[in-house]
């Protein structure tokens, strides 16, 4: 007998859309999860839009990570079990009541942090870390540029610098946006509505590194800002796909400017990363040195609701869904 469950996906008008799906079963090397909270990201926004497809070979679910209860494993062995409460990195499936997932894209959650909380720390802690620690190879005492820094990924990112002993400058689009940047160890902000943040980031001492989701017109300003031997990582593009480049700059300051996506990335470098954040960050959660960035939780039922937030920038952190 096939088992049905609810699930998301993007209708022809770029909504929301529940539809019954068959209950996927997992492979050799999967776990199934019983979802209990889906992480909302900018990237199902841009999937809902039809701007951002999933990877060839994944569901077109919605969603990129949850939380929730291991209720079946496949043959491999490995350390989880049944009953375990687990998060889970995904490239597609969470907005679904149930999600077969990869092992190695699955962590147990971190001492003292909550189920729900557990579902809003694996995508933007993977994307910080990643794009940060290991793609632009950021070392103690560099210094960090992170803008749209109270969203869920900057949250994270600024959190991890203070960690490690970088100095982090931070922009965003509200005076309350940047207040809780600078409780989150921002040594200075800028809001974006004041226009270029060349100036204000040159004075600070400029940046070694540089994570930008927004890319447009802030491509060229990054550039002006970051040091010799710079790296900028673009992960987003909210300010627009259009940029002009100054080659002269780039080859002058040995500049690296280097184009990133999480959720394309095959699975061994998806289980690196997992396992870079159980060893590295998942402790500095359990002794409470960093914490999860939650705006709000909502029911799935007001999804529709939940993307418009999203939409709207009207949230600072992650939106979470409740099944």
């Amino acid at each position: 007998m096939t088992t049905h469950m609810r699930s998301i996906v993007a209708s022809l008008n770029a909504q929301p859309q529940w539809e019954h799906r068959e209950q996927p079963q997992p492979g050799p090397n999967e776990v199934l999860i019983k979802v209990a909270y889906s992480g909302m990201n900018r990237a199902d926004l841009m999937q809902l839009a039809g701007h951002y497809p999933p990877p060839p070979g994944a569901s077109d679910i919605l969603g990129l990570e949850v939380s929730g209860t291991v209720v079946a494993l496949g043959s491999a062995e490995h350390q989880l079990q049944l009953g375990d409460h687990v998060c889970a990195l995904l490239d597609s499936g969470g907005y679904a009541e149930y999600v077969a997932v990869p092992v190695n894209q699955v962590l147990p959650i971190p001492k003292g942090v909550d189920l729900s909380a557990a579902a809003g720390i694996c995508e933007v802690f993977a994307t910080a870390w990643y794009n940060v620690y290991v793609i632009a190879a950021a070392q103690p005492g560099e210094r960090i540029l992170v803008h749209a820094a109270a969203s869920g990924v900057g949250q994270a990112l600024l959190q991890l610098a203070k960690q490690r002993g970088n100095p982090t400058f931070a922009t965003a689009g509200s005076d309350e946006k940047l207040a809780l940047a600078a409780a989150l160890g921002a040594e200075q902000t800028w809001n974006r509505h004041q226009g270029s943040f060349v100036e204000a980031v040159t004075s600070w001492g400029g940046a070694d590194v540089i994570l930008d989701p927004v890319a447009g017109d802030y491509i060229g300003w990054n550039q002006q800002v970051l040091n010799q031997d710079g790296r900028l990582v673009v992960i987003g593009l909210m300010g627009g796909r259009a940029a002009e480049l100054d080659a002269g700059r780039l080859l002058i300051k040995r500049q690296r400017i280097i184009g990133s996506t999480l959720r394309s990335q095959p699975n061994t470098i998806k289980a690196r990363i997992m396992a870079d954040l159980y060893t590295h960050v998942w402790p500095l959660f359990e002794q409470k040195k960093i914490t999860p960035n939650i705006d709000d939780v909502l029911p799935v039922a007001d999804v529709a609701e939940a993307f418009a937030r999203l939409r709207h920038n009207a949230n600072a952190g992650k939106l979470l869904l409740v099944w």
